[in-house]
């Protein structure tokens, strides 16, 4: 292979790569799970072998591993994009391919496809696979165009020619369940008194503190350091755009700041408590328990719209257009590259109000 680490970054023991905290742990990480897919396709070789009932040599597979480059398979392809993904940073990106690269091979039963094998009967059978274990169409839709993707990429590197395999399957959004609950329910988070549940307390001042900066993510909260707040102005860059935002320091958000800090720490707030260990996980697990006490409390106010962290962006978009603010104003707020991506977050007219000019249409016919 053309694979170069370090003594140290290799474990005698346990045969593996050790991934630690250097500025190397990006391409150490990258390496070690080009690794494991090299062992998984070794496996898939060895599996097909033995199918043929037939013998076989150490070199019959060898030679099987090296005509099967990146140019021909899918899933080698789509694992070598999964790698530079990372390399660049590009953890939540490089996460969603992986998810759709198993989804597909769960689909293939691991039998490994070449590039030029993909066609349109192959889609719409794989689409039927997902409808067939209950995905919904977004969800389909969001595999199809990330596959979309690593297609069009193999036919920019003339790996393949185009044959647009992608026509005949869904992919694009549907409105999706409203997601965003009206003012009156954020001021009720804001009064509900939870100083006997600390770990609700913490989920419900995150998603304060989200409507607060006008919808910011999770994972922008997560990783702000304290060094972002200057001058009353707090600027962090999206980790999904790379688009630098400003929002101004408000008392309100300064109350949440001051309740969790902890003295030492670079970050702004207390998620990641261990600073260069495997901070991806610790945003993770956190993400996890700060929905699941988010839903609860959802519960008990007996909110239609099932809470979590998410909600706030949804909600500060409708409360803004609400009041009349302009969507280009939102969507810059937001950090949205377009103002189409804004809609998607907008609420239509809520039903009740689309009830109530309905109910004026028709008593202007009764007068009439």
């Amino acid at each position: 292979t053309d694979y170069r680490i370090f003594t140290v970054e290799w474990d005698e023991t346990e045969n593996c790569i050790i991934v630690g905290s250097s500025e190397r742990s990006n391409l150490i990480l990258s390496l070690k799970e080009r690794m494991e897919w090299d062992l998984k396709r070794l496996d898939m070789i060895i599996h097909q072998l033995d199918n043929r009932k037939a013998g076989y040599t150490a070199d019959d597979i060898v030679a099987s591993f090296q005509s099967n480059t990146e140019g021909q398979s899918l899933f080698n392809f789509m694992q070598g994009i999964i790698v530079r993904l990372k390399q660049m940073g590009k953890i939540r990106t490089a996460e969603n391919y992986s998810c759709t690269l198993k989804s597909f091979m769960q689909f293939r039963g691991n039998r490994d496809v070449l590039l030029s094998e993909i066609d349109s009967d192959l889609m719409q059978l794989y689409e039927a696979y997902l409808h067939g274990k209950g995905a919904v169409r977004n969800t389909s839709s969001f595999y199809m165009r990330i596959l979309r993707a690593v297609y069009n990429r193999a036919v920019e590197k003339e790996l393949v020619i185009q044959r647009f395999p992608f026509r005949h399957v869904y992919t694009g959004v549907e409105r999706t369940t409203k997601r965003a609950v009206p003012l009156r329910a954020i001021k009720q988070l804001m009064t509900l008194d939870l100083s006997l549940h600390p770990a609700k307390r913490f989920a419900r001042d995150m998603l304060l503190l989200s409507f607060y900066t006008r919808g910011m993510s999770m994972i922008d909260m997560v990783f702000l350091k304290k060094k972002d707040l200057n001058n009353g102005i707090l600027s962090y860059r999206r980790k999904k755009t790379g688009q630098q935002l400003f929002v101004k320091w408000e008392p309100c958000m300064q109350e949440i700041v001051d309740r969790y800090n902890i003295p030492g720490s670079p970050y702004l707030l207390p998620i990641i408590a261990r600073p260069g260990m495997d901070e991806r996980k610790q945003y993770i697990n956190a993400s996890h328990r700060i929905n699941r006490y988010l839903k609860a409390i959802g519960k008990e106010l007996g909110l239609s719209v099932p809470l979590t962290h998410y909600v706030a962006r949804h909600s500060w978009a409708s409360a803004a257009r609400s009041k009349n603010i302009p969507i280009s104003v939102i969507s810059e707020g937001m950090g949205h590259d377009s103002e189409n991506t804004t809609r998607i977050y907008l609420t239509t007219l809520d039903t009740a109000t689309i009830d109530k000019a309905n109910r004026l249409i028709l008593n202007s016919l009764c007068r009439e």
